[in-house]
């Protein structure tokens, strides 16, 4: 892993985008996604820059809270208290184990048989129900999250299996395809069997950059779109998720998550502590352990057992560290490919969910964030709603207002450095797509339409769709 960036680099960037700050109105094309943030950068670092506009000591608080999101945790007891508390259960030691450089994870890859477990790709559980906020119900015995991997001592709860089934199809030119179905199953499971009617979700650990502007936009016009999109003829009929949030003790918006089934980034950081690292906190102090977990509950404690195991100034930090991550700069904008699958994607309609633009407003819990990611033109390409995407992304599992069929439109800035920085292409919910084109071979539902539309295109119209996206 490449150290973070160095702060003469960072500086030099952010004298780049305060200057183009007074132009960011006339930035028609999205050429700096983040407004007077977007910093210019490719390669393996390209996510791992702070917002170009933070003040020095926002700097510094910034690379404070990126030591606690990369660093490994320890298992309990350590010679330190301020990262010891590693699971019992748990599926990475570190939030970088899941976001490598801050990017996308991946499934993994089934060639190399089972010995692989799954780490930036994690399996949501429940059963049949909801629990006392409106949200799923999680399994008696493995709780609403399988963790596959446990401290000495303890059992994981179980490995998962993964295999692929081919589904083929041709583009209206005869061109063939061919997309990957995964299939999922648990094994070796460590404390019998699960509920009956478990069901079962992947998801993919996504990239975080502009998580912080995401969590600015304002509730108004997220609850616009779905206004506009009810009064349009056609499928395409998004619609919001309400959810528990954790930090504010209250039913919100929801805009993280492949449901959209969070709705700020303190909930999401410090459920991620618990659910992935099994790290408590203040917000979430009790270990993940059911009641059938007998080693789980005896496993030694983090911070001597007196405390949370991450204290509320560094899960701030960590909270910050992802809030003021900035969107790299669009690559290409001026390319005639470019433009011309621009032109493409709207004449598809992928603009109706994926809506380009908005300017930033406040945030819900300040000292979380920084004033400079507010008043920005932002160019995310969501429109943070649920969808019916049909059966063959359907996971049949609902989480608070989302059905089993509907995923929450993934913002599209940044898609194509994913490469650049962890190696892959992987796409979708479950990172079954290898590639653009084939994640938008999956959609259906109310993306139908549009899909139809890309498999009538030509090879060079195909090539410039995805080049755009790619630029994104």
């Amino acid at each position: 892993m490449r150290p973070w960036p160095g702060l003469a680099a960072l500086l030099a960037l952010a004298g780049t985008a305060l200057g183009l700050h007074a132009q960011q109105d006339d930035d028609v094309l999205g050429e700096r996604p983040g407004g007077a943030t977007t910093v210019h950068a490719d390669g393996r670092n390209a996510f791992s820059f702070p917002a170009a506009n933070l003040s020095d000591s926002e700097r510094t608080r910034f690379a404070i809270g990126n030591s606690f999101f990369r660093r490994n945790w320890v298992e309990a007891p350590a010679s330190t208290t301020a990262r010891d508390g590693l699971g019992p259960h748990f599926i990475a030691r570190s939030c970088g184990g899941c976001h490598v450089q801050d990017g996308r994870g991946a499934p993994p890859d089934f060639r190399r048989g089972l010995q692989e477990q799954p780490v930036a790709l994690l399996m949501r559980l429940s059963v049949p129900g909801r629990n006392e906020h409106g949200g799923p119900q999680p399994d008696p015995v493995y709780g609403d999250q399988l963790n596959n991997a446990a401290v000495q001592g303890v059992r994981p709860e179980a490995q998962v299996e993964l295999r692929h089934t081919a589904a083929h199809g041709r583009f209206a030119d005869g061109t063939r395809y061919t997309l990957q179905r995964p299939h999922y199953r648990l094994r070796e499971a460590a404390y019998g069997p699960t509920a009956p009617g478990l069901m079962m979700s992947p998801r993919i650990a996504p990239q975080v950059i502009g998580v912080g502007l995401i969590e600015s936009i304002a509730d108004e016009d997220i609850l616009a779109n779905a206004r506009q999109q009810a009064e349009m003829p056609g499928p395409i009929k998004g619609v919001p998720n309400r959810v528990w949030d954790a930090a504010s003790r209250e039913t919100r918006l929801g805009r993280f998550g492949w449901k959209a089934n969070v709705a700020t980034l303190a909930h999401q950081t410090a459920a991620a502590f618990i659910g992935d690292i099994g790290i408590t906190s203040s917000m979430f102090p009790d270990e993940a352990c059911s009641q059938t977990q007998t080693d789980c509950r005896e496993a030694p404690r983090g911070a001597k057992g007196e405390q949370p195991e991450i204290d509320d100034k560094t899960l701030d930090d960590v909270v910050f560290y992802q809030a003021t991550l900035a969107p790299p700069a669009r690559r290409g904008v001026h390319d005639p490919q470019v433009q011309r699958g621009q032109q493409l994607f709207q004449q598809a309609q992928c603009a109706v969910c994926h809506r380009p633009s908005y300017v930033t407003s406040a945030a819900p819990f300040p000292r979380l964030t920084s004033s400079a990611l507010q008043g920005q033109k932002i160019w995310p390409y969501t429109d943070l709603l649920l969808h019916d995407m049909g059966p063959g992304l359907a996971d049949g599992r609902p989480d608070f207002n989302a059905s089993g069929r509907q995923w929450k439109t993934p913002p599209l800035w940044g898609i194509g450095l994913i490469r650049d920085v962890n190696g892959h292409q992987r796409l979708l919910h479950d990172g079954r797509a290898r590639g653009v084109l084939e994640a938008i071979l999956w959609h259906d539902g109310e993306a139908r339409a549009s899909r139809d539309q890309v498999l009538k295109m030509s090879r060079d119209e195909r090539a410039a769709l995805v080049r755009f996206v790619e630029s994104l």
